[in-house]
């Protein structure tokens, strides 16, 4: 006997239709070589046609190079092992990735979360959920495996229900995956790649680095963090008790043998020590830099616009991720000798071989689109076409906001997406007034809030297995319905912020703004 077929509704088949269309497109390194394609072939036809560009501050005219030319052809020849090397991101996000690693692989971090969890009270629970889930973003991707289910167990062992610490927690590690109050290997990434493909202006603005969008942010941190546990405490928890949703999981297991909820007194006091040595670490830093003959100053004695204390960005919180990790490692047991943390190091770029693998052809799309010229007659006749219909405002910014957010949808990996983004916006935003570390603000609110919420996150598959202890018929279609009020709230919340700063032109972090100076 067939089982009867339930009626679909209208969100149903969209979501369904989604997925389809998202499971058309190629997997990232396939979808930039075919781009890479389109790209040659386009700058070797607008060279054969004559097609040149001049940058507006500039008097000297550029004719498009094209890629199947005799100098086309030698120049990727000559210079196919330095697009790799020399993309940008490798250089910051590598150093980072590694010591980040040995936080993570020596327990620091699951160690932090588990205090954090259990140092809360029943009615904070939520928001400490919120708290930990947007500054997950530290353990990269490995936080929505962790985070849900160590706040399901927290929540079950608080008498609250686990269901909306499981939810609540993915909720808030994806909808807020592209801010944090502290550095992480994701600035350092986004950084890079807005730096190579800023090459191209003649007026490229204060430089981006892994601080450029620092102060954004924290606030924007801070305040995403806040409305995740508002969200979970007064929106998810509730729906799911009127909606009758199991407290107990149906065949009485536990989430993940490999995960617990409590640590044990030598963890603790691992944890103490590590935050020690985090905070004189720190104060080292702190006092090196504001010395009055610190070799961190610029020649002016200061910090800002570029100093080497900027540049020295990628040391300071590899130093800071680090030093902690080690010391908590020695303590905890994880750390038993000196050979254990290159072996951490290893499995941390294991981690991360598949971005190794993609950023080889990332660096080839960018640099064949910053020689060929392609990207700077795209950006100039963008920002004419913008101009010429008078939206250099704000709107232009709201626009791209709304883009990214759709493409968000179909590509999941934020290098990917932002590879495929800025060549064409940075430039573009720049030359109607907008400093690149601004377009690269915009981006992180499209990157992140609609994630949650597409069936193409690899992750959803990961979330739904856990959810199914309690509602063994759920689908896809649960979890995003719970879902979508996260990413609704997160991406109004989060465009406003933006707002306010673009409003009351304030800093995003050091040394860079909003506007580039006229």
């Amino acid at each position: 006997m067939s089982t009867p077929r339930t009626a679909t509704t209208r969100t149903d088949r969209l979501l369904a239709g989604i997925e389809r269309a998202g499971n058309k497109l190629p997997e990232p390194f396939t979808l930039f070589l075919i781009l890479f394609a389109v790209v040659a072939v386009a700058s070797t036809l607008m060279a054969l046609a004559g097609v040149s560009v001049r940058m507006p501050g500039s008097d000297e005219v550029t004719e498009i190079n094209g890629f199947f030319t005799a100098e086309g052809l030698t120049w990727f020849t000559e210079n196919l092992g330095p697009n790799y090397v020399g993309f940008p991101p490798l250089v910051t996000v590598l150093p980072i990735l590694l010591a980040v690693g040995v936080a993570e692989k020596s327990g620091l971090l699951s160690g932090a979360i588990r205090a954090v969890f259990g140092s809360a009270p029943r009615w904070a629970l939520p928001y400490a959920v919120g708290l930990v889930g947007v500054l997950g973003n530290v353990m990269s991707d490995t936080a929505f495996i962790v985070i849900p289910p160590l706040a399901a167990m927290v929540f079950r062992a608080a008498g609250r229900h686990p269901v909306a610490g499981l939810l609540g927690g993915f909720a808030a590690a994806g909808a807020g995956y592209s801010t944090n109050v502290l550095v992480t290997s994701i600035d350092a990434l986004f950084a890079g790649i807005t730096s190579s493909v800023a090459e191209i202006l003649p007026d490229p603005g204060a430089p981006v680095n892994p601080v450029s969008n620092w102060y954004y942010n924290i606030v924007s941190a801070i305040l995403l963090a806040a409305l995740a546990g508002f969200l979970i405490d007064k929106v998810l928890e509730p729906r799911l008790v009127r909606q009758g949703v199991p407290v107990e999981q149906h065949d009485g297991g536990r989430l993940d043998a490999d995960v617990t909820a409590e640590s044990t007194p030598r963890e603790r006091r691992a944890l103490v020590a590590a935050i020690v040595a985090l905070v004189l670490t720190a104060a080292v830093i702190v006092v090196a830099a504001v010395l009055p003959d610190s070799p961190w100053r610029n020649e002016d004695g200061g910090y800002l616009p570029e100093s080497p204390l900027l540049s020295s960005i990628v040391f300071i919180v590899f130093t800071l991720f680090i030093v902690p990790g080690v010391v908590y490692g020695l303590l905890s047991g994880t750390i038993t000798k000196l050979a254990d943390v290159p072996k951490m190091f290893g499995q941390a770029l294991t981690d991360m071989m598949g971005f190794l693998v993609i950023a080889f052809v990332l660096g080839q799309f960018i640099a064949l689109f910053n020689w060929s010229g392609i990207g700077s007659w795209i950006a100039v006749t963008g920002a004419d076409a913008l101009e010429s219909i008078g939206l250099t405002g704000y709107g232009a910014i709201l626009g791209f906001l709304v883009v990214a957010s759709l493409l968000n949808l179909f590509i999941i990996s934020g290098s990917s997406l932002w590879t495929l983004m800025a060549a064409v916006f940075v430039p573009m935003f720049a030359l109607i007034g907008y400093e690149p570390a601004f377009t690269q603000a915009a981006f992180r609110v499209g990157d992140s809030a609609t994630q949650i919420i597409t069936p193409l996150n690899p992750y959803m598959v990961v979330l739904l297995t856990f959810l199914r202890r309690w509602e063994p018929q759920a689908g896809l279609g649960s979890v995003m319905a719970r879902l979508l009020p996260f990413t609704l709230c997160f991406w109004l919340v989060w465009a406003a912020i933006l707002t306010v700063f673009y409003v009351l032109d304030l800093p995003l972090g050091p040394g860079n703004g909003i506007f580039l100076d006229r």
